[in-house]
């Protein structure tokens, strides 16, 4: 299945009522402001701009849907934790991808942390708040690190998820591996098997 090979914006969703309906598999994207999500998301669909990346964190307060092959959607969430966004725009955050959550269940939730700056309290409040969905942590950045930094940082927070992979989009570090992962999952939920619980 070459599920990313292919891909064309479809929607953005700025409230609740704006979320398309449920149907095909979702493979969504979270992370804090400014951390390479969409750069992540660019290099997984070997596009150069279709998830536009942006200097100024917190810009983006839409969920971009873009549509995949196979009948697959890519959910992209607005990045979070940025400071200087206003209180009710975090809130707004907070409301839609709940609604989000809480409408469907998507096969598989990438986390995308800053390698040099992984697992802060908002990227830990993340993993709890999706409870047992399926996840994969994307350590973006990671050409930024030595060997041994990349070594340890990995050793370090592989108690997070059981899917913890390096992730460079300027390196190419981790992009075949976590697409093959991806696609593993989508795999399996067509055939409504789990998944093995480490890698493939």
């Amino acid at each position: 299945m070459k599920t990313f090979s292919q891909a064309q914006f479809l929607l953005a969703a700025g409230k609740p009522a704006d979320l398309p309906p449920v149907g095909p598999p979702e493979v969504a994207f979270a992370g804090r402001s400014n951390v390479g999500k969409s750069s992540a998301i660019n290099a997984l669909l070997g596009r150069k701009g279709l998830a536009r990346t942006s200097k100024t964190p917190g810009r983006t307060q839409t969920i971009n849907f873009y549509e995949l092959a196979e009948g697959v959607r890519l959910v992209d969430f607005p990045g979070y934790g940025y400071a200087r966004v206003p209180k009710p725009m975090r809130e707004q955050w907070k409301a839609l991808v709940g609604a989000y959550l809480d409408s469907r269940d998507p096969t598989a939730v990438v986390v995308v942390m800053d390698a040099r700056h992984p697992a802060t309290d908002l990227d830990r409040q993340l993993l709890a708040w999706l409870g047992e969905r399926r996840v994969l942590v994307l350590l973006s950045k990671a050409d930024k690190l030595s060997r041994l930094e990349q070594k340890t940082t990995l050793l370090r927070l592989s108690s997070l998820s059981p899917h913890v992979r390096l992730f460079s989009s300027v390196t190419r570090q981790g992009v075949e591996e976590s697409r093959d992962l991806l696609e593993a999952w989508l795999r399996a939920s067509h055939t409504n098997k789990r998944p093995p619980v480490k890698g493939i």
